[in-house]
This record gives structure tokens, sequence and C-alpha cells, in this order.
């Protein structure tokens, strides 16, 4: 095997165009090797083989500095700057992360998990070095899909007026995570198939230079354009051609359910893990299917990610014009529903927590300050979410519960999710979000409330004394373990309460609340900085009342196990009622 001598990009380069090509189909193997056993990101990875090894062949990392969009594509790179273990050796898949990371590696310049960022971050590389009157050159890798995301542009629009070195390398595969939607990839189009010639071109419209590699996955195309390109001295974009999923033909016939993959039987392309039952995404394309099929104002909106609320091709196609997907470009979206919202329609967004965090300016600006009664739905809000550094999902509650005029809701079970979201969508006084509730459906068989509209009023489930336990969402039925453990262990019952507002105080129920109790237990899934806690233990402030808040400490983390990381904060049900006894 060639990828046995292949311990960085220096050995690459003592190989010819031909065994480049055998090592292609060994890259692939080892990712083969690593996604069917844990999963990942599969088809950019498999398009971009050929292209990597071509860069890593031309130029000379990490002199030069390659910097991977989003890294969904960075698997092949990691293979050839000495992390092949990540993917050959089973027992090291844990060692070595899905995204770029330069605590693994001197070729990674950043970590990167949220896309339209490498022009960019790799613009200012090129600056950074050009003040230091140093040497090299300077590569953004980008897909395709990214280029809709507002960020892309920017970064493209002042690459235009640099002067100096920088090299944009578009990964053009006509995918995005699903299909790709917005005007430039009419032009995308045109472009390949008139080879790179037609006269519209919005590189060039842009101000960038710009050569075209019709075919992306042929190595001797892509080494002649590179060494074109190599030690230029103004801004070009290398546009190529590739096939997502190239390697795998259940990949490439199915390019958007292998985007991302579980682990997965190779020979058959069938999950290893099915999951059966109820899903929280399941249950809201079920009520939301439903609701357009009754009322035509109603309309969902997404950003690039359809199915992170149940949204497949086929629910797409029967939605019709009621579904719109905006490409990625969630700041977009959130004004986008704010204007459909303010004309009288009836809009919903649903995108990841982490990905929300895009859209501050938007919800605060566009959404609340107008007060347009949009429906936002913030999905992975939780420690049970995406768990890698670049997705965590626990940072929602201080960004959008801060912010006046929109009411955030923390659902606990299915049934007071649904009823939620139908108050949100028929009411039209205010902007709403709601936490999807996150992790194993929860069901109740007591009645919920239907109306929300008058705002902060907690719910109490256990009437007692002493301590009253406060759980937020998700961490709701971890305050009622421990309801009940303090019960068995002391024989008294505890008050729970469940407060469905993110966003204001029950001040009414917590003033009550002095009378027979001396302690409030807050629990909460997500960072306690500026979180839901802390605003109950300030409205305890002047009290004699004792306040203990549950939730994350601020930081990053990456990969991490929900079990440890809870214990590391003291949320256990033992951990609690130490504390309390």
């Amino acid at each position: 095997m060639y990828l046995d001598v292949i311990n960085s990009p220096d050995d690459l380069k003592k190989l010819n165009v031909e065994e480049l090509s055998d090592l292609a189909g060994e890259i692939r193997a080892a990712m083969m090797n690593r996604l069917s056993n844990i999963g990942g990101h599969f088809g950019s990875n498999f398009g971009i083989v050929e292209a990597t090894i071509a860069m890593h062949y031309v130029f000379n990392s990490p002199v030069d500095k390659i910097v991977f969009d989003v890294s969904h594509q960075c698997y092949p790179h990691k293979i050839l700057t000495g992390r092949k273990h990540g993917y050959l050796d089973n027992n090291s898949f844990d060692k070595v992360s899905g995204f770029t990371n330069p605590d693994e590696s001197e070729h990674d310049m950043f970590n990167i998990g949220h896309t339209s960022t490498s022009v960019s971050l790799a613009l200012g590389l090129a600056r950074g070095r050009d003040l230091r009157k140093a040497e090299g050159n300077v590569i953004a890798v980008i897909g395709d899909g990214s280029l809709s995301g507002g960020e892309a542009f920017e970064g493209l629009d002042c690459a235009a007026e640099f002067e100096g070195n920088f090299i944009i390398v578009v990964n053009d595969n006509d995918m995005s995570i699903a299909e790709n939607h917005g005007g430039i990839y009419k032009n995308l189009r045109k472009l390949r198939e008139s080879n790179g010639m037609c006269e519209c071109n919005l590189f060039r419209a842009m101000g960038l230079d710009y050569i075209y590699v019709a075919n992306g996955n042929d190595i001797p195309s892509l080494i002649k354009a590179f060494e074109e390109v190599r030690d230029i001295t103004h801004p070009i974009v290398v546009h190529i051609n590739t096939l997502k999923g190239k390697g795998y033909s259940y990949a490439t016939e199915n390019k958007e359910e292998w985007h991302w993959h579980s682990p997965f039987d190779v020979e058959t392309g069938k999950n290893r893990y099915t999951s059966s039952g109820e899903s929280y995404d399941g249950i809201t394309n079920e009520y939301l299917m439903a609701k357009m099929k009754n009322d035509e104002k109603v309309t969902v909106v997404t950003a690039s990610l359809p199915t992170n609320i149940g949204f497949t091709e086929d629910k797409r196609r029967e939605a019709g014009r009621q579904f719109i997907d905006v490409g990625i470009a969630e700041e977009h979206a959130i004004a986008f529903v704010s204007g459909i919202a303010k004309n009288g329609a009836k809009p919903v967004f649903a995108t990841h927590s982490t990905f929300m965090q895009r859209t501050f300016d938007q919800l605060s600006h566009d959404l609340c300050i107008n007060k347009s009664p949009a429906t936002i739905l913030v999905n992975t809000a939780s420690v049970y979410g995406m768990n890698d550094i670049g997705h965590l999902g626990i940072y929602d509650i201080p960004l959008i519960s801060n912010i006046p005029e929109i009411v955030y809701l923390a659902p606990t079970n299915a049934e007071e999710y649904l009823a939620m979201l139908e108050w949100s969508i028929e009411q039209t006084a205010h902007p709403v979000a709601i936490r999807m509730p996150c992790g194993k459906v929860m069901h109740t068989d007591k009645e919920v409330d239907k109306d929300y509209s008058d705002l902060n009023r907690y719910r109490m489930d256990m009437s007692g004394c002493d301590v009253a336990i406060i759980g937020l969402g998700n961490f709701y039925h971890i305050g009622k373990e421990v309801a009940e453990a303090i019960r068995k262990k002391t024989g008294i019952a505890p008050t729970l309460i469940n407060p469905r507002y993110i966003t204001g105080l029950d001040k009414e129920m917590l003033e009550s609340l002095k009378k027979n109790h001396k302690t409030v237990i807050t629990l909460e899934d997500g960072i306690l900085d500026g979180g839901f806690g802390q605003k109950i233990a300030s409205f305890y402030g002047p009290s004699d009342m004792k306040v203990y808040n549950y939730g994350l400490k601020k930081e990053f983390v990456d990969r991490y196990d929900v079990s440890e990381l809870l214990d590391e904060n003291g949320i256990t049900v033992d951990k609690i009622l130490s504390d309390i006894l």
C-alpha cells in the first residue's frame, strides 16, 4: 500500500501520477473503514480525494496554508498529514476529530465546523503573511453549497481588492447538504456546461481571476491547474467540478442521504443501527404537513437542513410552494420569515441551535424590534445534541432569551411541544421561539395548556415545602427524579415547577415560594452564564432564599460524553440531593 509510507505531504511528492491514482483508491478505502464503523461526512470527502492529493502534491503545507470550509471535506487531508491511524486503526477513531483541528496538526489552520468561513479566514492569513513580509501560498477551499452563505459573499467581495497571492478553490459538486438553492447556482451550471467559458461569470463579475477544471476528479488536470496558479500574485478562483460520493454507488445515486451517514454495511449500504419509534423531528413534520394542508398561509422555511424537522425529498415535494429552503443563509431566513409574518402569513423557520448563533442581529433587529409573529424552532439545543466543538447547541438560552419582545418557550414533552407550536403559529402578538425537546420522545397523560398568551406563567406540577425544583425543558425530567429522591430520603415532598417560559419570570409564583420554602433549585440544559437560572437567583438576591443553579459551565467542549459532562457539572440526582441535604 502506498498509504503505508505516506506520513506527510512530503512523502506524497515522491509518487508518480499513476501511483497517485492508486493512492486515491487507498484513501477511499481508509475513509470507508472509519465511516462504515462510526459514521461521518461521506459524500463531500469521497468527492474531493483527487483534489486534495493534487493540492498537497503541488503546494507545500504548512508553509502554504490550506483552509477547508466547514471541514466536511477534510478527511483526505487528514489522512495525508499524519493522521491516517484515525481511519485505518479502529482503536484510534476517537483520536482524530471529524473537523480540522490545529491541536492535531500544524497542517490545520483553524478549528472549523460552520460553513461559508474559509474565504474570510484564509484572506486573513494572506493579509497576515504580507504584513510579516513572509512567503507562501494561501488556499481557501469552499464548496458550492457554502457559497450561498453571506459570509462567503463578503469574503469574495473583499478578496477581489486584495493585492497578493490568494487562491480560492471552489469545489462544485452541484450539491449542498440537500439540493442547492439560490440564483448563483444557475450561473455555476452555465459555467460547468460551457467549460468555464460562458460570458456570465459570477467570479469575474466580482473582480476575481478565474480558471475552470472540468474533471475535478482527474489528478493530472488538477495538478496542471494548481501548478498554474501556484505563487500567483493576485486573487484567483480555481473552479473544479467534482462528483460527490465518488467511488461508492450508493452515495453518488443518493447524494442527500449520503452527505452525512451513520454507520453502515459496506456491501448493502444499509444502516448498522436502525432507529425505531418516535422522534421530535418526525412529530414536527407530521404536525406541520397536516397544518399546511389545512391552512395555505402556513409556510415552512429551512436553511439547507430540511431533514432537521423531517422534510425529506418526498415531503418537500408534497409540501410544494409552502416549503422553502433558502440554502445556507440563516440570517436571510430570519429576516425573510419576519417579512412573511408581517404581511399576514404564518411562517415557521427551523434550524439547529449551533447555526442559530449566526442570526443574533436578525433576531434582534429584523424580527423582534418589528414584533413580527414568526415561529422559530431551535433544534438540538441540548447537551444531548451534537457534541463536537463546532456544533455545540448549549448557548442558545443566553443568546435568545435576553432579546426584548421574543417569547422563548421550553416544552417538556411531545404534547406540550405541539400545543406551544399550535399556539405560536396562530397568535399574532409576538415573535416566538420554541426550544424543541431533544432525545427520547417524552409523553404525558396530564392535560397541557393550549394558550400561552398570558406570558411567563409557570406551571406547578407538585406542591410541597422546603425545597422547590424548577426544571426547564429537557432537564425537567431530572428535576422530577430529584423530587422523588428528596421525598424518599427525607419524607418531605418538594415543589416541582415546569417554568415553560425561558424569557420571563413568574414573579407571583416565585414570591409565593418564600412563605414555606428555604431552597430553590434551577435546572437548565445549557450554560449557566446569562442563562435562566441566574435570572431566578437575581430575583431572590435580596431575600433569605438559597438558590442553587444547575447547568453547564461556560467552556468549549469537544466530543464529550454526556454522562461525564453532567457529572463534572454536578448534574446528577445523587449530587443534587447531596447539595440539598
